[in-house]
Parts: structure tokens; sequence; C-alpha cells
């Protein structure tokens, strides 16, 4: 899976995506992605029909749940496996992101095991349309009368679609309101002002709704927004306050304007955690507070504390000993045997590292819940090779590999080990598929992998692949 950075010339790739959504998630909108760009690092990429959006937040990588163009949650789930192929072949940890409510219970049976949150302050707030227009009811009598406050105090109101002899008059108007913004130090207010001034000369390209509210001829109000699928999102609502009233007439003459047929929704997004923004927010009585549901699949290895002892007819497999780190160092640092292990470690460590850095590796490898690796030892207590589990997968799934001192081959060890601690990821790790690989010339490896009940699956140019289920 490639992903290319999410930069502005990339709108006419990921626009059909967002126009067609039916999530009801602002973030999967152009207006969202490109506004946020430099905070959150967006790239994309394609799978099984999906577009994929990938970001950083808080030093992590989320994966946004796949967006199919046509709402085929099959092509979801082949997107999902893709993301999970695609984590498992680069070491880096699956976290999902704007996972949306009706997909959790899937997720969860997908994972069996999975941390789950929701976030309320980036939920976002769902509204009638056509509320919008009327402000109907009881429920909405505050904004009617607001609405009537500002036509009896601004009879010379006026509103219109903005167009781009407008634009020197609404950047005007923003540095105007900027002002009153600044000083409040509120850092996503301000970083959010940026991204304002940087879409502006996106609004026609992006397809967006943009009008202005007027008095007097000035402009006291601007609002933008994007279609998605049948609902608009709302990505700038910005009025000078000092007009009383303008905030809910301007909500109401943008829903007036733009929320024609087929619009049923208006997503005004999330409060970002702000307790006046929250209590504004809900007196608009939203139709729903959307869910945006991060999930963390639980591999595993997430669940291991402790490395096992396992005991075999022949031999020990347990967590190595500091004793043995110069044993450990000849195995880990035999180069020409090495390269079947498919590991150089001189990619890491520039000279001659101490006999500890080897097994120190090891432990940190644990430590970080990349792989578990313990010592094969013999009767007598000598270490006599290694053997790994690692690349945890998302579907019960790992690889073994072994590798032996060259004085203790030709003994059938490495099958032994191979065949035990694989018995053990199937009935204390639950793993329900094991899989190894050799190089296509290293055919002891091979005959070997076979000797421990391994299949044939596969071949490329490089590898001979293998698997092990736990009924074979």
């Amino acid at each position: 899976m490639k992903f290319k950075p999410l930069c502005k010339t990339a709108q006419e790739e990921l626009a059909p995506y967002f126009a067609q959504q039916r999530l009801h998630i602002g973030d999967f909108s152009l207006g969202f992605q490109f506004m946020w760009n430099d905070a959150l690092r967006p790239d994309y990429a394609f799978a099984e029909g999906c577009l994929i959006l990938r970001e950083y937040y808080a030093g992590k990588c989320y994966f946004h749940y796949p967006l199919s163009l046509t709402g085929d949650r099959d092509e979801e789930r082949a997107a999902i496996a893709a993301i999970e192929a695609h984590c498992r072949d680069t070491d880096e940890r699956l976290h999902f992101t704007n996972v949306p409510e009706s997909r959790i219970a899937d997720m969860v049976c997908r994972y069996g095991e999975a941390h789950l949150t929701n976030n309320r302050r980036w939920c976002d707030y769902l509204y009638f349309s056509e509320d919008f227009k009327m402000y109907p009811g009881k429920k909405f009598s505050g904004q009617r009368n607001h609405v009537r406050k500002f036509e009896q105090t601004y009879p010379d109101w006026a509103f219109h679609e903005v167009h781009s002899s407008d634009m020197g008059a609404v950047e005007s108007f923003l540095k105007e309101y900027e002002a009153v913004q600044r000083r409040k130090h509120n850092f996503l207010a301000e970083e959010e002002m940026d991204e304002v001034y940087a879409i502006l000369e996106h609004l026609d390209a992006f397809g967006m709704y943009a009008g202005v509210l007027t008095v007097a001829g000035k402009i006291v109000g601007f609002s933008a927004g994007e279609r998605c699928g049948d609902m608009i999102v709302i990505h700038i609502e910005k009025a000078l306050r000092d007009y009383e009233g303008v905030y809910p007439f301007l909500a109401r003459q943008f829903a007036l304007k733009f929320c024609g047929d087929g619009v049923t929704y208006l997503n005004r997004m999330d409060d970002a955690g702000d307790g006046g923004l929250r209590k504004s927010k809900l007196q608009y009585n939203p139709c729903e507070i959307v869910s945006k549901y991060n999930v963390i699949p639980k591999r595993a290895i997430d669940a291991v504390s402790a490395l096992p002892v396992i005991k075999t007819e022949r031999l020990t497999l347990q967590p190595l000993s500091a004793e043995d780190a110069a044993q450990y160092a000849r195995l880990a640092s035999d180069v020409e045997r090495n390269r079947y292990w498919g590991y150089d470690w001189r990619s890491d460590f520039d000279g001659t590292p101490p006999a500890e850095w080897f097994l120190q590796c090891a432990r940190d490898d644990f430590q970080k819940r990349r792989e578990m690796p313990l010592g094969v030892y013999d009767a007598e207590g000598a270490l006599v090779g290694e053997v790994v589990l690692h690349r945890f997968g998302y579907s019960a799934e790992a690889e073994i590999g072994v590798r032996l001192l060259p004085e203790y081959e030709g003994r059938g060890y490495a099958a032994e080990a191979v065949r035990a601690y694989a018995m053990h990821g199937f009935l204390k790790l639950n793993l329900e598929r094991m899989e190894a690989k050799c190089f296509r010339e290293n055919v002891k490896s091979a005959r070997m992998l076979v000797s421990a009940g391994f299949h044939p699956c596969g071949e490329d140019d490089t590898y001979l692949y293998f698997y092990k289920t736990p009924k074979m």
C-alpha cells in the first residue's frame, strides 16, 4: 500500500469519496482534510475500492476507517485487511480513528478484543437542515427571538453567495474577527484561523457553498460549507458578536440559501471541548451527536506480560539469561549465517557492539511488543540457539523463526523448538495460524519446517512460504 501526501492538488482524487459518503462524519470532507493539513500531516492511499486516510496526532499514527465509494461493507472489510497487512509488513502499530458507531459491532467481532474510545470533545453535531430554515416549535424559541431582533435592529441586512469579487472584503472581515479571537490566546482557535485563510482561495476548487451576511453593505458574517452525501458540513462560520443575534441569523440564511433538495442534514463539526461552544451547539438541538471511535485492535502479543518457559523432550525454551550474553552475541553477530535470518545488525550499530548489546536488543523487542524471543537450551543448560515469534497480525496469526549455533545443527533441535513454540502459540496465545518463510536456497530450513509440521503455501523470487494451524 503506497501512501501519498494529501496536498491541495489531490482534491480531484478524493472528492468523489467525500461527495458520496453517508457516514455523517465531518472529517470525511475536503474542507476538513485540507484545513487541518499542517496539524495532522495526512496522507492517503487506495485499496479494495476504498479511500484510506492516515494522519499523525500526538506522536501516533492513525488510520481512518476506510471510505468506500459506494458504501459497500465488503469493500470496507477488504480494505481493513489491507491496512492490517500494511501495518504487519511495516511493523507499524495499528490504530483506527473515525470509526462510525454503525461499524463498531463489525470491528469488535473482527478483533474479539480491542481498546475503544469515543472522546466527546471530537463528536460532531448533526442537525436537520429544515430546523435551521424555520427554527420551529418551542425548543427553537430562543433562536427565533434572535432572528426577529436582528431583523428589527438591522433592516438593511442582506445575504448573498460569495463571488470572486467579494474575496477582498471577506479577508478584511476575517481580519477584524481575528483580532478578537487572538486576544483569547486559544491555540486551536488561532490555528483554525490560519487554516481559514489558507482555504479561501480553494472555495471554488472544493465546490464549497459560501455566503456573506452584510449590514449596510458591511460584512458581519461569513459561512462556508461542503456537500457530502445528504449533508452539508459547515467548515467556517464567523460573525461579529457586536451584532446581536448574528449567529442564529447567519445560520438560518445559509440553510435557506444552500440546503436544497437532498440536503437533509447540517454537520456543524465538534466543540473541541470548549464549554461555551458546547452549550451553544446543544442549544441548536442536534438530531444526533455523531460518535467517532478510536479502535486499537489487540494482538496476541499485547496480552503477554512475561516470556514463557517451554520444555520439550530434549530442550528448554526460556528467556535469554544475562550469563549467556557472550554466547548469544556469537549467535546473533554471525553475519554470514544470519543472512538467512533476514536481518543485518550492522544497519543498527556502527562498529563492533559489546556482547550485551545483542541481548538488550532482544529484550527491547519484547518490551515494545514486537516479538517474543526465547533462548533454546539443551539438557545441560547450554544455549544452542534462539526461536522467535514475531510479525504478530490482527487475525490471530504470527510468524516463527529459529537459528542455531553451528555446532548444534543436525540434531533436530530446530524442528523440536519450532514445533513446541508453535503449539504454545496455539494453546496459550490463542493463535489460529503460524507462518514461516525461508530463502529459496536455504534447503535445510525448508526441510526443517516440513519436519516441524508446516505445509508449503507459496513462493516468490526470494522466499518459500509455509504455514501451520492447530489442526495440522
